[in-house]
């Protein structure tokens, strides 16, 4: 019988209105976590120690070192003491003109250490570096210098910054690596140094947009890899035309693939997140245990500020992810 009542009838509309209403007044940033306090943050990569959360990002501009967010609960977040208050005098012999904020910090735990990769540069030049720190606790402050990784001059036709750990199916560390020019690198690392061993890959490029392809991130997920990359422009608040692509592979060295099968080094990626209407210029993002993505975005409600997002990172029926 589809005969209804009057009476069900208005109550059916009514019902359809507010399911209506709802869902149009809902913001297409609904899924972000509803995070509080200092969420100002460029670059951003996340861990936990027991039940902190710290989030490593690039320095703010005119101030040293790295930022660094601290959170009790994932929620609401405060400004911690930043890394390299003072700078390394080594810096100077690779980087003479590096800036005083260092960029894209990448914090990872392996073999009883947190390791966090950082770049020294300068804006629009490949004259970089990607050095390391190590410590047994975040907490405690403690970091030990482990120095150079990696480095790129104008020689090259790469770019040392971007640095990210990957750990791959068989327990052996990876670097990703790179910022326009010949696009993404990888390379293997030994387990104790942790810095570079044997041959650099090359995994991921944009020839025909530029070049415009950087911030490397790699999982490992039920027998593929993923690779996360930003495509286009970061750094100009509302008009930055930054976006998030993905690709994968049976392969840590590659080759990788987008839904369409376009390998990633001739200008392939699934196009992961574009921003909204609010949130402009998404990209530079970090994985946590295959089920949580931060990443930053400008927030047009307040000037283009660099933001942190988080999210819960899903995987649909093909193994591709979306959140």
């Amino acid at each position: 019988m589809k005969n209804y009542s009057r009476a069900g009838k208005k109550l059916f509309i009514l019902a359809l209105s507010l399911l209506l209403t709802f869902s149009i007044c809902m913001p297409a940033s609904a899924s972000n976590w509803s995070l509080t306090g200092d969420t100002l943050i460029h670059d951003p990569s996340i861990i936990k120690e027991g039940n902190t959360w710290y989030t490593f990002g690039t320095g703010l501009v005119g101030e040293n070192g790295i930022r660094v967010l601290r959170s009790d609960n994932g929620i609401h977040w405060y400004k911690a003491p930043s890394v390299f208050p003072t700078s390394p005098s080594w810096w100077k012999n690779y980087v003479p003109n590096y800036e005083s904020n260092q960029w894209a910090p990448d914090i990872s735990y392996y073999n009883g250490r947190y390791w966090l990769y950082y770049s020294v540069s300068s804006f629009g030049s490949n004259t970089s570096l990607i050095g390391l720190l190590s410590t047994s606790s975040i907490t405690s402050g403690q970091w030990r210098d482990d120095g150079l990784v990696i480095r790129s001059t104008s020689a090259d036709n790469y770019n040392a910054i971007d640095g990210d750990l990957i750990i791959d199916k068989d327990g052996n560390p990876w670097l990703s690596f790179g910022s326009f020019w010949s696009g993404i690198k990888l390379t293997r690392l030994d387990k104790t140094t942790m810095k570079p061993v044997g041959s650099l890959y090359s995994i991921a490029s944009r020839p025909e947009n530029g070049g415009a392809i950087e911030a490397p991130n790699i999982i490992y997920r039920n027998g593929y890899y993923y690779l996360f990359v930003s495509f286009d422009r970061c750094c100009q608040g509302v008009n930055s035309t930054y976006k998030m692509a993905v690709g994968r592979s049976k392969n840590i060295t590659g080759p990788y693939y987008d839904k369409n099968g376009v390998d990633m080094m001739k200008g392939g990626g699934t196009i992961f997140d574009a921003g909204n209407e609010r949130w402009k210029g998404p990209g530079h993002s970090d994985i946590l245990n295959n089920n949580l993505i931060v990443r930053h975005s400008y927030d047009s409600l307040a000037n283009g500020s660099p933001t942190m997002l988080i999210n819960d990172l899903y995987w649909d029926s093909k193994g591709w992810p979306t959140y």
